[in-house]
């Protein structure tokens, strides 16, 4: 037979609820991994040095020239001149050659006068 005790928690009077007993935290733990990219920077410079020879060739480049110094003299011999009764050669006398005549000779120009270099 049941009876009721009176606490109001009993439907059988045996059998009667305690207090619960409470047993240590069970710690669980979950690993989250996140992947976070960091910018490592290692610049580099490269400076290209241009190494420049110069060199310098002498030359020495040497010229010659020529000149000729003429020097004339005349000479005045006392007397008739040269050939007196000897008939005149080629060259000679009234009908002389080119550039030869009367009052024409070396140094005489067409009218007997002196010709000048200029």
């Amino acid at each position: 037979m049941m009876t009721n005790c009176g606490c109001g928690s009993c439907v059988d009077c045996g059998t009667q609820v305690l207090p619960a007993v409470v047993h240590p935290t069970k710690c669980c733990v979950n690993h989250k991994f996140y992947n976070n990219i960091i910018p490592e920077i290692h610049p580099t410079h490269t400076t290209n040095v241009n190494h420049i020879n110069c060199e310098h060739q002498h030359y020495f480049p040497h010229t010659e020239s020529v000149v000729n110094e003429v020097t004339n003299t005349q000479s005045f011999a006392p007397g008739p001149g040269p050939g007196i009764g000897v008939p005149p050669g080629p060259g000679f006398g009234p009908m002389a050659g080119p550039g030869m005549g009367p009052m024409m000779g070396p140094g005489m120009g067409p009218m007997g006068g002196p010709m000048f270099p200029y």
